[in-house]
């Protein structure tokens, strides 16, 4: 059954104003809900990597991932969905934590790893980094408590291994061509 399921997709673009609309666009275009999206500089200059996440079955993600090639600024495409990975979000929440309760919201939130990075006399401040799940778990822990404000980045997501299928793109295209003999 081909059903939709999460999909993650990381294009490497030109670090260039207007990319970032063209891709959003086409996703627009197509009627598709992102549920993640993400983007920042890479490790090389004036090239920057967007994250996206959206539910999508088989066919749809193929189609998807040709059609981020077709657009322009666009250097290289992966769909890791099927692929090692891993994958990260940024949270962080801010919950009523008075003189009574602050010990038991903070051991709520060491049980999942969380660190408080702000307190006031009547809140607490976490911040986690982990799986969309373990920040959904931490939510559903510290929501009886009264979440006051909440900011989630989105997945950021890596294939696993040493090799990076954009830099041997890239240095392929800047190596120069052998020599040919006399």
């Amino acid at each position: 059954m081909n059903t939709p399921r999460p999909r993650t997709f990381i294009a490497h673009v030109e670090d260039r104003p207007g990319v970032l609309n063209r891709v959003i666009s086409l996703f627009r275009r197509r009627a598709y809900n992102i549920d993640s999206l993400t983007v920042a500089r890479t490790e090389r200059p004036n090239i920057s990597r967007i994250t996206l996440v959206v539910m999508a079955d088989d066919r749809e993600a193929r189609l998807l991932e040709a059609n981020l090639y077709k657009l322009i600024n666009v250097l290289y495409v992966e769909h890791i969905s099927d692929q090692s990975t891993v994958a990260r979000e940024l949270a962080l929440i801010k919950v009523r934590a008075d003189e009574e309760s602050r010990a038991k919201v903070l051991q709520l939130c060491e049980v999942f790893r969380a660190r408080a990075i702000d307190v006031t006399p009547s809140s607490l401040m976490v911040e986690l980094t982990g799986t969309s799940d373990k920040i959904d778990g931490l939510i559903e822990v510290l929501r009886p408590h009264g979440i006051i404000e909440m900011v989630r980045t989105g997945s950021i997501a890596m294939a696993r291994g040493a090799q990076s299928a954009l830099t041997e793109l890239l240095d392929a295209k800047t190596e120069p061509p052998p020599e040919r003999a006399a």
